[in-house]
């Protein structure tokens, strides 16, 4: 004789059976649209290594939850819905590791497939050799896929430092909640879910999660390139491609800035030119002239100190900003950019080169362009007085008085 509850046990297992599958179907329908926006964000932005792997893992467990929610008496059909139920976190691993490929993972790429053949092995043979909700099936099962995400979720904690490995270690304490989540099915709440439903579900909610963790790295690493291309494009706007020392616009800013904090009238200025560089292009050709303008930007960055400035004002003209020197120091610093020139133009083919030095030093208050002007007439000096030397001028614009006047190397023939 059955008692009332007894009579009421197969309806309630027919209601719960009845949204296990309503779920599976919102599950499948959830995939589908996370993978579909997961294409939609790496159209939008830039396909990395590794996307594919996510992308196959999400519709693969789609596929798989739409086979356990058909509900096949077909034990082979439910064979597949296991291998795409579980194939998930490896395939996920393997997207990480193309990901990251400069990173050293403690296993190898072949031993992720070993684990993931051997775990699909064991589910076969529980679901070939047993009825799919029969308990050593389910045992299989859950063995298979408890051994996986154990395996994945290990290495995902071992993940390289920053943002990336924060959100892999994140990623790994989901596979753990997932390969923990079937157990469930003991519970005399789920008695009536099929075991394989229960794998789906956690299945699919670590996918979901996945999906929003590889937009997570994706998005981060969009963010990383694009700071490094500004940073690039940056230098390329601040720097003379040619003799990699900073232009004429990056030069007036960095020396403005300077003499704003530094004493007034504590710095030198000079500009300076290659004597007769025209002859170098006409007569060995403009790569030769390039040659040698990327021979004084390298022997001008040499010399000078780390808190100096140098700057290419165009053509074969280039200026310094020496901090906190005086005139004789700066003439001292052209013997030395003189002496490395000609010392290298030597072994490099080149003719003997000298350079002309227009030399200030600034007065309290003054501008850098009234400087500049200023040093460009005791640069005139020196070419009037046969290049190849050093002229340092005073006074005022309107009223140049040219002093120290010194012979630098030897003349250019």
């Amino acid at each position: 004789m059955c008692n009332s509850h007894d009579a009421a046990l197969p309806a309630k297992m027919r209601r719960i059976m009845n949204l296990t599958l309503q779920v599976l179907w919102s599950l499948v329908v959830m995939l589908a649209v996370a993978a579909l926006a997961l294409t939609t964000v790496v159209a939008a932005r830039q396909r990395y290594a590794g996307w594919s792997w996510w992308l196959g893992a999400i519709w693969a467990v789609s596929l798989g939850l739409a086979l356990v929610a058909l509900g096949s008496p077909w034990r082979l059909v439910n064979v597949i819905a296991e291998w795409l139920l579980l194939q998930w976190p490896v395939a996920f691993l393997i997207g990480v590791r193309r990901f990251h490929a400069r990173f050293q993972w403690p296993s190898e790429l072949r031993f992720d497939g070993w684990v993931l053949a051997c775990a699909a092995l064991v589910a076969a043979i529980g679901a070939l050799a047993w009825p799919v909700d029969s308990g050593p099936a389910a045992l299989a099962g859950a063995g298979a896929t408890l051994a996986v995400h154990l395996y994945v979720a290990c290495l995902l904690f071992c993940a390289p430092s920053g943002r990336d490995g924060a959100a892999l270690r994140c990623m790994a304490a989901v596979l753990l909640a997932c390969a923990l989540f079937p157990d469930a099915w003991a519970l005399p709440a789920w008695d009536a879910v099929p075991p394989l439903a229960l794998r789906g579900f956690a299945a699919a909610a670590g996918c979901l999660v996945m999906s929003f963790v590889v937009v997570t790295l994706m998005r981060d690493r969009t963010e990383s390139q694009l700071r490094d291309s500004r940073r690039r494009f940056r230098g390329l706007a601040n720097v003379d491609a040619l003799t990699r020392v900073p232009n004429r616009r990056r030069f007036e800013e960095l020396a403005t800035r300077l003499l704003s904090v530094d004493p007034s009238g504590s710095a030198a200025l000079m500009i300076f030119d290659v004597d007769h560089f025209k002859k170098v292009n006409d007569n060995m050709g403009h790569a030769a002239g390039d040659h040698v303008l990327r021979l004084v930007g390298r022997c001008v960055q040499e010399a000078l100190r780390a808190n100096d400035v140098a700057g290419r004002q165009g053509g074969d003209e280039f200026v310094l900003l020496l901090r906190r020197a005086s005139t004789a120091e700066a003439i001292a610093v052209a013997n030395r950019i003189v002496a490395r020139v000609q010392a290298q133009s030597h072994g490099a083919g080149l003719p003997s080169i000298s350079l002309s030095f227009g030399i200030v030093h600034l007065h309290h208050g003054e501008t850098l362009s009234d400087a500049l002007r200023r040093a460009d007439q005791a640069l005139y000096e020196a070419k009037r007085q046969g290049r190849s030397r050093a002229v340092a001028a005073v006074g005022d614009e309107a009223n140049p008085v040219f002093t120290d006047s010194e012979r630098l190397g030897l003349e250019a023939a």
